[in-house]
């Protein structure tokens, strides 16, 4: 009989050592654009499409402003992005590529084929692992019913 509390059989432990892991391999790549796994992620969000609003940021990763706001600092800082008020709308933020953050896209554009390199598994069940995640989120998600104040979801 299989125990249900054997931490190897646990899909939150093996989530969280995957993560662990993948940030890890991730490092040195994104060491050598001069950037942090969780800059990585602003960078992408605004690589699909650029002048979006701190607001929506979060949203595509799932973080809230006082996580997200340091970050952008960051990026500021290290010429990247720009940050600006909304003339419309004094508490709205845009953020936006300099020629600096959108020239990075090229220098970064191996980094996750190199990490399917790396590791182990193919194209088609890298898509499935991620799908799957993807829904197990979503169900997750949706059980708590999201966040009560519509904000998103920070894990």
């Amino acid at each position: 009989m299989r125990d249900v509390l054997a931490l190897d059989q646990q899909v939150c432990f093996a989530l969280y050592t995957a993560s662990r892991a993948v940030t890890a391999r991730y490092r040195p790549l994104l060491d050598e654009l001069g950037i942090t796994y969780p800059q990585y992620l602003v960078l992408l969000v605004l690589w699909e499409q650029d002048q979006r609003t701190v607001k929506e940021i979060g949203a595509a990763l799932r973080l809230d402003s006082s996580t997200l706001s340091p970050l952008l600092k960051r990026l500021e800082a290290a010429g990247l992005v720009t940050r600006a008020r909304r003339a419309d709308d004094e508490r709205s933020v845009t953020i936006q590529l300099t020629a600096a953050g959108a020239a990075l896209r090229e220098r970064a554009r191996d980094v996750p084929g190199r990490l399917v390199c790396e590791g182990g598994l193919g194209i088609d069940e890298l898509d499935e692992l991620r799908e799957t995640l993807v829904r197990l989120t979503g169900a997750l998600t949706d059980l708590q019913g999201g966040p009560p104040d519509g904000s998103p979801v920070h894990r």
